[in-house]
């Protein structure tokens, strides 16, 4: 059932979910949480489909906030809420209210959205584009227990680490973070097979690709050694390789889908390690609402650390690039900076 509102209020939203809810002969709520996206009309569309389809794990309200900015200023002054209501077979296994927000109403979303939460139940926030510097502090962020963001679809991803670095509050996640769930706990599994010190670390991937970085910087922070950052084509992270006393670890996956994990004195395995839709990586967050400490001591870690590449030689086909990530970061930056003031 879809129930179109325009110039309307939060009460009326209120009242509306309530009666389409007796239609459907469903008036009892078991939704478990509250999801809020803050998108545009370009990306709303995908946001919400993703959304919908984790719901199916998730039970949630979802509530899409799109801020529909006027052009000219008379059209700026005329504040105006539109809102589109969705429950039953369109809306998931939960209910979907699309919000459209005109004139200077847009700038005050969170009045709009406070009374359409549900009651006793977690919140969480997701942009996922253009994500707020600090979320913690976003009017619509402050409302939720939890935010996500995604640094992949920012236009200087690496950049935008170090924003999330230098902002980071409990709850915060980001979904190039979730992208290597698969490939932390893989590597943690070879590890505990073969328990070994780990000497060194290689991290191949495309170029600026947060998840590959994260993954980098990760492995710097566990593990305490240098790690070196190589490019490649892609799609995405493409292998690993750990080098330990009892020889090579290497999680190789070169198309995206299917990996090879190689390990000294044991037979090559072929592991699925396929890249995740959005759907997928919403409903991993959305199971846990406390703070990802791991992520939050892996972000701080890389802010400084990640230095600029060196020179670049070619390898084969492709180039290969050093990134001063783990240890070597410190006497890196320090070399470049003697460089540049002899200059």
């Amino acid at each position: 059932m879809k129930i179109d509102l325009t110039e309307t209020t939060s009460s009326k939203i209120n009242q509306a979910l309530i009666s389409a809810r007796r239609d459907i002969g469903s008036p009892a709520v078991g939704m478990v949480l509250t999801l809020v996206i803050v998108t545009d009309e370009e990306n709303a569309y995908d946001a919400l489909k993703a959304a919908n389809d984790s719901s199916r794990e998730h039970p949630s309200r979802i509530i899409v906030v799109i801020k529909r900015v006027s052009r000219s200023p008379r059209a700026r002054r005329d504040a105006r809420l539109d809102a589109e209501i969705r429950v039953g077979s369109d809306a998931g296994s939960g209910e979907t209210v699309v919000l459209r927000l005109h004139g200077e109403l847009a700038n005050h979303a969170q009045s709009v959205v406070l009374p359409l939460l549900l009651p006793d139940a977690p919140v969480v926030a997701w942009w996922p584009e253009d994500a707020p510097a600090d979320p913690a502090k976003d009017p619509l962020g402050a409302l939720a227990q939890r935010r996500i963001t995604d640094t992949y679809s920012a236009e200087h991803p690496l950049d935008e680490l170090s924003v999330r670095a230098a902002t980071y509050r409990p709850g915060d996640t980001d979904l190039a973070w979730t992208r290597i769930t698969p490939w932390r706990s893989m590597l943690a599994a070879a590890l505990d097979q073969q328990p070994a010190q780990v000497i060194s670390a290689t991290v191949e991937g495309e170029s600026d690709n947060p998840s590959c970085e994260l993954l980098a910087m990760w492995l710097a922070d566990r593990l305490g050694v240098p790690v070196e950052r190589t490019l490649s084509g892609g799609p995405g992270l493409t292998a690993v390789r750990l080098e330990t006393k009892n020889g090579v670890i290497v999680l190789d996956r070169p198309d995206g889908s299917l990996a090879t994990l190689c390990m000294a004195g044991q037979p090559d395995r072929a592991v699925a390690l396929k890249r995740r839709e959005t759907a997928e990586l919403l409903a991993e967050e959305l199971r846990r609402l406390d703070p990802d400490n791991i992520y939050e001591s892996t972000v701080k870690f890389g802010v400084e650390r990640l230095g600029g590449p060196t020179e670049a030689s070619s390898v084969g086909s492709g180039q290969k690039r050093q990134e001063p990530t783990g240890a070597a970061a410190p006497a890196a930056k320090k070399a470049a900076a003697k460089k540049a003031a002899s200059k």
